[in-house]
Parts: structure tokens; sequence; C-alpha cells
């Protein structure tokens, strides 16, 4: 059963994970079809399709790897230069080579000079509400999930209510039961009860449990009123709490446990959960080489793993895996979840703003600064500049996609050799 519930586990996230990406593709979607760009494909994975249909001039479809998606938008980059278009110059390397088949699948997606239903034509804020429409999926889908944890679910949390009353205090701190010379704990001998709900302490209306046992502690030897509610009516106990030793300290003891329950957070408690993620997360990003660094040398030293280190899709269906098939509430292991898909989703709205191709944030620092020289020609009253030519800078866009590949296979084989667990290992 353990087994078929990390498996489960992992199942989830993955179907979790292709949603996420679909709705990041969505975010690009919508926008483009809105301002008029012809899209093609409409894509959820990489490699084999195993399912498509065409609807209107888009193919729909999902392939065999769920790790990312696409959509296909006609002129992504202005028409090859003339000279190009006609075959161009011979050689020039692999990187010149790699520009013109770029330029090439460019111009396939086409319909002439004149095509108007193009990317690279549309104003600048257009093409940035396009590029930004993916992350900004991701970012609402984080702060929708993290808000069903929190103020849906709630957090487990230890109340007001007494859920054990210690019969005795036993002379040994880590006895687990009662001798017979132990004395009767200060709260039997006060007439608490499990189900009585602490109101107040000392005068001090309470409203967690934290605050009560602090209250407590503070009162070592010295008697204090309690007031409680039980079975609807309000009684005031006295309760004197035992004094003991702890870490040098002399606290408050009263031999009380209390019950815990799923409290409701505020609704605006996932968003900003989310904004806090979101800077843990461009934390992370800033210092990725040392975190890698990290990454690889507890791999091979087989130390332990920074619990705050990058994971790859493969450790976090692991996490999730775990958490299914651990022996914590159904309501707990849910919420776990869903804070754990929240979170991949900030990453994912994070990571995609990276101002590299072929990252989003690549293509908006691309169309500003097209707007940027457009600007600059009309302050100065100069024609207007030939539109920004993304496919320069392919040689670049391939050296970032070799840094992601070869990231992603260290993340991945970190995750299977020295992963992080929720249980510590």
């Amino acid at each position: 059963m353990t087994v078929l519930a990390f498996v489960i586990g992992i199942v989830l996230m993955l179907v979790g994970l292709a949603v996420s990406i679909a709705l990041h593709e969505m975010g690009h979607l919508l926008p483009a079809k809105k301002f008029g760009v012809r899209v093609g494909q409409y894509m959820i994975g990489f490699g084999p399709t195993i399912w498509s249909k065409r609807k209107g001039e888009t193919e729909y479809g999902v392939k065999a790897i769920p790790l990312g998606g696409y959509i296909s938008m006609a002129g992504m980059y202005p028409p090859s230069p003339k000279e190009s278009a006609r075959g161009g110059r011979a050689g020039g390397g692999f990187f010149a080579t790699m520009v013109q088949d770029a330029r090439a699948a460019n111009d396939e997606t086409l319909e002439g000079d004149d095509d108007v239903r193009v990317f690279y034509r549309l104003p600048v804020y257009k093409r940035v509400i396009i590029m930004l429409g993916g992350p900004i999926m991701n970012f609402l889908l984080a702060i929708v999930l993290f808000t069903i944890a929190l103020s849906g679910i709630g957090v487990q949390t230890a109340t007001t209510t007494i859920a054990q009353v210690s019969p005795c205090l036993p002379a040994d701190v880590t006895a687990t039961s009662c001798a017979a010379s132990d004395p009767a704990s200060p709260a039997a001998q006060a007439g608490f009860e499990p189900g009585d709900e602490i109101v107040s302490i000392d005068g001090t209306t309470v409203s967690s449990f934290a605050q009560a046992s602090g209250l407590i502690q503070k009162s070592a030897g010295e008697p204090i009123a309690v007031v409680v509610q039980r079975d609807g009516q309000r009684q005031t106990l006295t309760l004197t709490p035992a004094a003991r030793e702890v870490d040098g300290e002399t606290v408050g003891f009263a031999g009380i446990t209390s019950q815990l329950d799923y409290v409701r957070q505020p609704i605006l408690s996932g968003t900003q959960t989310a904004v806090q993620n979101v800077g843990a997360v461009a934390g992370i990003i800033v210092q990725l080489p040392q975190k890698l660094y990290g990454v690889v040398n507890s791999m091979v030293t087989g130390g332990e793993r920074d619990p705050n280190s990058p994971l790859s899709p493969v450790g976090v269906g692991v996490l999730a895996g775990e958490a299914a098939s651990s022996s914590a509430p159904v309501l707990d292991r849910v919420s776990f979840f869903l804070q754990l898909l929240a979170s991949l989703n900030v990453s994912l709205f994070v990571f995609n703003l990276v101002p590299l191709l072929p990252l989003d944030g690549g293509h908006v620092v691309v169309a500003l600064w097209d707007g940027v020289k457009r600007a600059w020609a009309k302050l100065f009253r100069r024609p207007p500049p030939k539109p920004v030519d993304a496919t320069r800078l392919v040689p670049v866009t391939f050296i970032v996609v070799i840094a992601l590949v070869v990231m992603g296979g260290i993340l991945i084989l970190a995750d299977l050799i020295n992963p992080i667990s929720l249980l510590g290992g």
C-alpha cells in the first residue's frame, strides 16, 4: 500500500506539472490570439506527439515528455535579409549555420512580406504582454494553490482546547508513565479536564496554546486563575505551575497537552506566501553556481544535501511520493502536495523571467530593446529602425540551452543519488 501511495504521489505531481505547463502556454496563447497573431501549434511536452487535434488554424496536442511546452507563433522574428533569403554566403561556421537555420524556420511561418498577423509587427507592449502571460499564469496558479492550502484547508495548529491532562508529575522528566511516588500534576490538582477550552490566564485572554504555554511558564510556583469553557459554561480554576529547570532556566509546568486543529488563515495568506516564495526562489537563482557546486559536492561525497538546494522534476516527484505514502493525516498530505505544486509554479514564474533567450524574459528584453530603438529614432526624428533581429542571438540561446540541459542533468542525478527527503535522509 505504501509503495502504491508513493507511485500515486509521483503520478499526481506529474499531472500537476503538466497542468502547470498547459496553463503557462495558455497564458501565451490567449493574448497572442487576442492580438491577432497566427498560432500554428499549442503543444504540451516535447518529443513524439501522443495526441493532437487541429481546431481552426491551430494544432493542439500532447507530446511524450511532459517537461515543457510551447506555442508556435508566426513571425517571432522579422523576415531574413534579402541576401540571406537568396542563399547568403556559404560557410560561416557552426553558429552562422544555426542563425541561417533559425531564419529559415521563421520564414516558413510567414505568408509574405506584407503579412500582418505576425508577432514581430505587434506594438512593444503587446509583445511584452504575450511573453509575460505564461509566467504570470504560473504565479496566479501558485496563489490559488497556496490559498486553498492555507485558507481552505488551514494550518494544523495547537489550539486552546485541552486534549490530555497528565495525572502526575514524574520525577524524571523523560518518563512516559507515572510511578506510585509521583505527585499529581498541577493541572490534575487544579481540576482540568480533557475538552476544556482555555479562555484566559491570570486575566489575560489567550487565543493560542503557545500564548497559554508562555503565561504558564512565566508563573512557576505562583497560583494563577485560569478561566476555561466547559460544557458551554465558564469556570475559574486555580493553577500553580510546578517549577522545572529547562536549559538552566526555571519554567512553569502544568501537565496539559492541546488538541490539534486546522486553523484557516486569512484569505490573503496565499498571496503573501507566493510573494515570499518569489524572493526565496530569486535568491536561489542568484546563487545558482554556488548552489550547484554544493549539490555536486554532496552527491560525490555523500554528504548531507542543502534542503534549500534546487530540485529537478524528479526531486519534486520524490517529495510528492514520500508525502503521499507517509502516515500523516490525509489533509496534511493534501496540503503539502498543494503547497509543493504551488512552489513549483513560483519557480516556473521566476525562472522564466530570467532575461536570457530562449526564456520568456529574454523575449521581453528583445521587445523592450526594439521599443527603445524606436523611441530613440522618434525622439531625434530619424527614420524608423528595422525590427530587432533576435536570430542573431541564436548562438547565445544555444549556449543557454546547453547550460540548462547540463544543470538539469546534474539535478536529476543528484535527486536520484542523494535526494532531499521529508525524512531528513
